[in-house]
């Protein structure tokens, strides 16, 4: 099996695994949330990456992966900033209508868009950025209901979704720069994510629920679903590092509406949730969106794989010129390579929840 055949179905498995933990979870928690009262998110979310840490900390004791420490000082910052870009969203869901909230987190795709524009010089074609339209006009119809604003609940989705954008495009650069895996980035920066969450947490969720999670009785149901969430949070925040390393911080955003357009699904056909026409055409149109989205991502990487195979053949030769015996044995080296690579089908250069 060839690197691209084993990227290509490394890709899938990471995009797979995300959408199966990620519409899990949501259902574990919504049972928690609504059903057993146990609204502090905040909390609970720093109780997933402590447990994630542990996991990690085993897996590395079994030789599952293999520690490699890098810049502290970028590490200490990216996990500070993914701590507050959660705790900045959870308020920005407290103080706004659930319609806003969701238009907040329809503004992570063009923001990451512009960002990685203006600071990384990257190209997104026409075709890429009408797919993301579609998608971004499906996903509004089916979610976006009241749209209540007030300044202080403005100014936190700001923030929020500034924070979200630079977190996640760092989670790529920094795994592309230090040469780090998903799984050995996750490692290092989950202490930081935890602590940040674990001071901030209590505080936020007094704030939002005027509760305190110390005082809330925790029943043994109460304590077998926090433990089931913690358990799958470990895929959870693992399969986000994977995807956002092997593809782009944009199409993690693009499969975040995916997933949220399968929580509506699963919601209705499950939970029995109210479902309406209106929520219908908006995942049927945001599904042709990320079609759009997947098809136009896989022509634009196999044409930017050919373009780049055929201004490597003349420099080949031109370098082999001056020994004919040379010129033969990469000559036939490069007709082995280019019959058995085959084009790559990936998300990875879309152009990038």
């Amino acid at each position: 099996m060839t690197e691209n055949h084993k990227f290509q179905l490394g890709t899938i498995g990471a995009l797979s695994l995300s959408v199966v933990s990620s519409v899990s979870i949501v259902i574990c928690n919504k049972a928690l949330i609504s059903t057993l009262g146990f609204t502090f998110a905040t909390t609970l979310t720093s109780w997933h990456l402590l447990v994630t840490f542990c996991s990690l900390h085993v897996a590395l004791w079994m030789n599952l992966f293999e520690h490699k420490p890098f810049d502290a000082t970028a590490v200490m910052g990216f996990g500070i900033l993914n701590g507050i870009s959660i705790g900045l969203l959870n308020l920005s869901l407290g103080f706004n209508s659930v319609g806003f909230y969701q238009m907040t987190k329809l503004a992570i795709i063009p923001c990451t868009v512009l960002l990685e524009t203006l600071f990384f010089r990257k190209k997104f074609s026409r075709n890429i950025q009408l797919s993301l339209a579609i998608l971004l006009l499906g996903v509004g119809i089916a979610t976006v209901t009241d749209l209540q604003l007030n300044l202080l609940g403005s100014i936190l989705s700001l923030l929020a979704v500034i924070t979200t954008c630079v977190a996640q495009i760092m989670t790529n650069t920094i795994q592309k720069k230090f040469k780090v895996s998903s799984t050995q980035l996750l490692y290092q920066s989950c202490p930081y994510q935890s602590i940040t969450l674990f001071i901030v947490g209590p505080f936020l969720d007094g704030l939002l629920t005027n509760l305190n999670v110390f005082a809330f009785k925790y029943t043994p149901q109460v304590l077998f679903f926090i433990v089931l969430s913690c358990l799958i949070s470990v895929t959870v925040n693992f399969s986000t590092f994977l995807v956002i390393g092997k593809t782009s911080p944009v199409t993690y955003q693009v499969l975040g509406h995916l997933k949220t357009c399968l929580v509506l699904a699963f919601g209705y056909g499950l939970l029995h949730d109210q479902f309406s026409w209106r929520n219908i055409m908006g995942i049927l149109i945001a599904v042709v969106g990320m079609v759009l989205y997947s098809y136009y991502c896989t022509v634009e990487s196999q044409q930017q794989k050919a373009s780049e195979s055929s201004a490597q053949l003349p420099q080949v030769v031109k370098e082999s010129e001056s020994d004919p015996l040379i010129i033969a044995d990469k000559g036939s080296e490069i007709m082995s390579e280019s019959d058995q690579k085959a084009p790559a089908w990936n998300l990875k250069r879309d152009l990038d929840a």
